[in-house]
């Protein structure tokens, strides 16, 4: 048996960086992006902070946040 995975919460007054956040990626209508499996593409529609809709030629993807593997060009 294992130990189900536990958050570490670091103490206010320990010495050592927390991680910080990644920005949150911010895209608008038109903007130019990449994807790592679906290519080059164009945003069509944004859901803040939701989902955007990317148009990648042969087909239209929504895909949601926190985009990992979009990219804006």
């Amino acid at each position: 048996m294992t130990k189900p995975a536990m958050i570490k919460r670091p103490l206010p007054t320990s010495p050592f960086k927390t991680a910080a956040a990644p920005p949150l990626k911010v895209f608008a209508v038109g903007d130019r992006v990449t994807h790592d499996v679906h290519g080059l593409g164009r945003v069509t529609a944004v859901e803040d902070g939701i989902a955007v809709l990317v148009d990648f030629g042969s087909l239209q993807e929504r895909i949601t946040s926190p985009y990992p593997k979009l990219t804006i060009l």
